[in-house]
């Protein structure tokens, strides 16, 4: 574990060297030298960071999920393997952020229509040919053995 250094580090100077001595401060109970306005706006950072990957996470499972559905003779085995990462990596934001959990039907909502575009983008189906709503519960995303029947 670092120890305080005697002159608190500057953000603006080094952030890494920032963090780990505002750190050590905050372990050593040092209220004194914490930069409390710096210390806030990372912190919030971080939670923002995560509501990102969350969006990101989801936008490539769902973009992955509607080419598994409607590009059904196309599929590989990569998309398999995406779909399974992606949603073992919500899940672990899930368990790290249970918090987040109650965002999941607003960002899927929010992602669709991006996972819709990135999909028209690389299978080059039709706009139209998709769903305007996203066909997908939040349920049927992160379930591990949901693989969407191929689309009529």
């Amino acid at each position: 574990m670092a120890e305080p250094q005697k002159k608190p580090v500057p953000y603006e100077e080094d952030f890494y060297a920032w963090t780990v001595d505002q750190a050590a401060r905050l372990r050593a109970r040092a209220h004194n030298g914490i930069d409390w306005e710096n210390a806030a706006e990372e912190i919030e950072s971080l939670g923002k960071s995560d509501r990102r990957e969350l969006h990101s996470r989801l936008r490539v499972l769902l973009h992955h999920l509607l080419k598994w559905k409607f590009q059904s003779i196309k599929r590989k085995s990569g998309w398999r393997r995406t779909i399974r990462e992606q949603r073992r990596q919500v899940l672990l934001l899930l368990r790290d952020s249970p918090s987040l959990r109650s965002t999941l039907r607003s960002v899927t909502e929010e992602e669709y229509p991006h996972a819709v575009e990135e999909a028209v983008d690389e299978t080059r189906i039709p706009t139209s040919a998709f769903p305007k709503a996203c066909p997908f519960t939040v349920e049927d995303i992160l379930d591990p053995d949901f693989y969407p029947e191929a689309a009529a």
